[in-house]
């Protein structure tokens, strides 16, 4: 039985400058944090007495018998190009909900391929981990996913990412005192709008509009830098991270139609009237999770006014993917 645990992630700046298209002309940046929330998968070889041969828990149960069978479009892609053809059962646990805005699909990516690495008796390592996750998810699978979220799910951390032209990347973790932290923690407040929806669907729209949105993502990309600058000069209070993400939510919302949508500017209104200096919905849009700066001594007032809301406390992941359980099973009938 291998047991991987992937963190999701919160992306603060840079968003919509890391999809291919746009990477391959100008190059991109995010800035942003692994959380701990995780995707915990359990796999284990399938012992030969069944009529299937792969068994799926996730929201659903999945039972086939070639790896063409299976539906999940993750697993079938991550088995078929690691040529998974022994028996598996593969069973999936999250701290929070799928489809949400927090990076989850490729969570669930990187943490199954570093499970099926761990049961070859391989340890991958962060950049192959995450290079594979996005060739698997871009090339092989054919979603409108950009490049951020398989690298969070990998390294983990409270990170800058720039995206190079040629396909490459460079992590630079944001070093800040365990004071700064906790001033950045207590300046953020996350709630579940409720809502979800489909990524790659809500991308689509996105990508198609990248190069009408040059303007737009010149700005979202410019504004890595400003939040880095803001976070590291420990003189600045970090809820005037919230003033700068109000900013580019504002440019974010112009990239596509599908970004938001009344119940979102609502929530958002009210999160603003309570105090909040600013926010934006996590990932590519449309539904999910809401991320709100708002000073300290006012987020009581905040979670208050949202109390309609599931608000999630959480903390900085600084690991990455791991293997947190590594007991290597042995064939039925070997000696």
């Amino acid at each position: 039985m291998i047991i991987s645990r992937t963190p999701f992630r919160i992306s603060l700046f840079g968003g919509g400058t890391d999809y291919p298209t746009w990477v391959r002309r100008h190059g991109g940046a995010v800035f942003g944090l692994a959380i701990d929330k995780y995707c915990y998968l359990n796999v284990r070889n399938l012992p030969p007495f069944f009529e299937h041969k792969y068994r799926l828990a996730y929201s659903r149960i999945e039972l086939a018998k070639t790896i063409e069978e299976i539906e999940h479009p993750a697993v079938r892609a991550v088995f078929s190009e690691m040529k998974a053809h022994r028996g598996l059962e593969v069973h999936h646990d999250a701290d929070l909900p799928a489809r949400s805005g927090l990076g989850s699909s490729s969570s669930f990516t990187v943490g199954l391929l570093n499970a099926l690495y761990a049961m070859r008796g391989e340890m991958a390592g962060k950049r192959d981990l995450a290079n594979e996750a996005i060739r698997i998810e871009q090339q092989v699978i054919g979603e409108n996913v950009g490049y951020q979220d398989q690298i969070w799910a990998a390294y983990g951390g409270l990170n800058r990412i720039d995206f190079h032209t040629d396909g490459g990347f460079a992590v630079t973790p944001l070093i800040i005192s365990p004071e700064r932290r906790a001033e950045l923690l207590s300046s953020m407040l996350l709630v579940f709008t409720g809502l979800s929806r489909i990524a790659s669907e809500v991308a689509k729209e996105k990508i198609e509009n990248l190069e009408q949105r040059e303007r737009q993502l010149m700005g979202i990309r410019a504004m890595v830098d400003e939040g880095v600058s803001l976070l590291s000069d420990e003189r600045e209070p970090t809820y005037r991270l919230g003033e700068l993400m109000h900013e580019a939510w504002q440019l974010k919302r112009q990239l596509a139609s599908s970004v938001s949508n009344p119940i979102v500017d609502e929530i958002y209104a009210e999160a603003r009237a309570a105090g909040a200096s600013g926010g934006k919905l996590l990932g590519a849009g449309g539904g999910g999770f809401m991320l709100f700066f708002v000073k300290p001594e006012m987020r009581r007032r905040l979670i208050e006014r949202l109390n309609r809301l599931i608000t999630v406390k959480f903390g900085i992941d600084y690991g990455g993917s791991k293997i947190i359980v590594y007991e290597p099973s042995y064939e039925v009938g070997a000696d």
